[in-house]
């Protein structure tokens, strides 16, 4: 819970400046059209040249067209965003942090069972960190109950830590459906002003619908973005999953199999 606060609240001081810095957007770009006296001497071409290469920037293209496209239907579509990645970050974090190399894992169990028996194995495993690991402290623990109990003990355990791995998903994909359908009712309430403007001119002029139009397709096209980004990280978690879960199941079966060749299944 405190590394999702901490990724929530490195996200917020991220994308904090896009909203913060909407009202000094609209103020810069007033002054920038506000006519000033120059000399002729002084050289436009520069400042020019500065002011494309301001507009040209990144930040202040996404910042514009989210000015443009009406804070109060894109700011849920950025906090869909914000939520996103902080889950999805979490996610991948534990998700790497719980990867064990299996075969080196093995391979200190058998010694540590050959050496000094159970006992020798189970300190070898609640000494490493991860799954697996926890998954062989469960299996011979319950050693001396017979192999048919062992097999039990790990199946059983492999779907809480199962879980455990799929913890936190469900919010990932929540915000990918979510962000589109925010998009598509800023898209439907800008066709609506639109068409409310020209109900109230009585005619049908481009000027009138265009701001309403643009709001829709700004805020489409922000809630598509997110739900591809989101996506990502998404399947990504998934495959990080499957890969995991294979891993547990390969070592499960490679435990068992070595407790039976050292008939230490107390049966």
């Amino acid at each position: 819970m405190r590394k999702l606060i901490a990724l929530f609240m490195l996200a917020g001081i991220l994308f904090a400046p896009v909203i913060a810095n909407a009202q000094e957007a609209e103020d810069s770009a007033a002054q920038e059209t506000t006519p000033v006296a120059v000399e002729p001497a002084a050289s436009p071409t520069i400042v020019d040249d500065e002011i494309v290469a301001e507009e040209l920037s990144f930040h202040q293209v996404v910042k514009e067209k989210f000015i443009e496209g009406d804070p109060l239907y894109m700011t849920p579509v950025l906090i869909c965003l914000i939520l996103g990645l902080a889950v999805a970050l979490e996610r991948i974090i534990t998700l790497n942090l719980s990867t064990t190399n299996t075969k080196k894992l093995l391979i200190k169990v058998e010694d540590a069972l050959e050496s000094g028996g159970v006992e020798a194995a189970k300190d070898v495993t609640k000494n490493t960190k991860g799954p697996v690991a926890s998954i062989f402290t469960q299996g011979l623990m319950r050693y001396s109950e017979g192999i048919e109990m062992v097999e039990k003990s790990i199946i059983s355990y492999g779907s809480v830590e199962m879980g455990r791995l799929e913890k936190g998903l469900i919010w990932i994909s929540l915000f990918i459906s979510l962000a589109p359908m925010l998009g598509f009712m800023g898209t439907v309430i800008g066709m609506i002003g639109a068409f409310d403007s020209i109900e109230a001119a009585g005619d049908i002029s481009p000027s009138l619908v265009a701001g309403g139009i643009k709001i829709a397709l700004l805020t489409t096209v922000a809630g598509l973005i997110v739900a591809i980004i989101l996506q990502l990280f998404y399947n990504y978690c998934i495959a990080k999953i499957d890969s995991l879960v294979n891993d547990m199941e390969d070592a499960s079966i490679s435990l068992v199999d070595i407790l039976v060749r050292h008939k230490l299944t107390g049966k």
